[in-house]
């Protein structure tokens, strides 16, 4: 095995030069408007992965995409972006009665935010039809503090669904974790 260190009077051999990075982020942008679903979603999803401040207003554009594969992967990369420019178009996304998965992603990316703006809208949201939004908002609560946070997890914990009385509580126990 060859000693990494040259020894003294020997000199490392040149280092090969550095591939120069490739900026996908424009390219990404760009596929969200592709005609295909597939790469629409997977440009999403990439663009979320990336983490660029650059794709946060071609993201929140994508929000209204027609189809929910998209608008969910584009709410949860949003998430992951953690720009507080998302904050209000995802409110206004987690109030889509039509779209179920556009709800849960806008859910979980207001928790990974963490504006207190989103607060008022998840405890609303904990009142959804669908059981998966609200576990999302549960998690989401989970990620804020105070006493109206505290009020609306304590209630969640007695949801009809397991799912949401597990994040309910899980989110109850961080909360109360926090200091105020």
């Amino acid at each position: 095995m060859a000693d990494p260190e040259p020894s003294a009077g020997q000199t490392a051999a040149p280092e090969a030069p550095e591939e120069e990075k490739v900026d996908e982020v424009p390219l990404l942008i760009e596929l969200l408007a592709h005609p295909e679903l597939n790469v629409r979603w997977r440009a999403a999803e990439a663009l979320g992965e990336a983490r660029d401040p650059r794709a946060v207003e071609p993201l929140i554009a994508a929000l209204k995409d027609e189809f929910q594969d998209v608008s969910w992967i584009a709410a949860e990369s949003l998430g992951k972006l953690r720009d507080p420019r998302a904050v209000e178009p995802l409110i206004a996304a987690l109030k889509d009665g039509g779209k179920k998965w556009l709800r849960q992603g806008a859910a979980w990316a207001l928790g990974k935010i963490g504006d207190p703006r989103a607060i008022g809208p998840l405890v609303t949201a904990l009142s959804d039809p669908k059981a998966d939004v609200r576990k999302n908002a549960a998690w989401a609560l989970g990620e804020f503090t105070g006493d109206p946070v505290i009020a609306a997890l304590s209630g969640a914990v007695k949801d009809p669904d397991p799912g949401v009385q597990r994040a309910a509580q899980q989110a109850l126990d961080a909360v109360k974790k926090k200091p105020p």
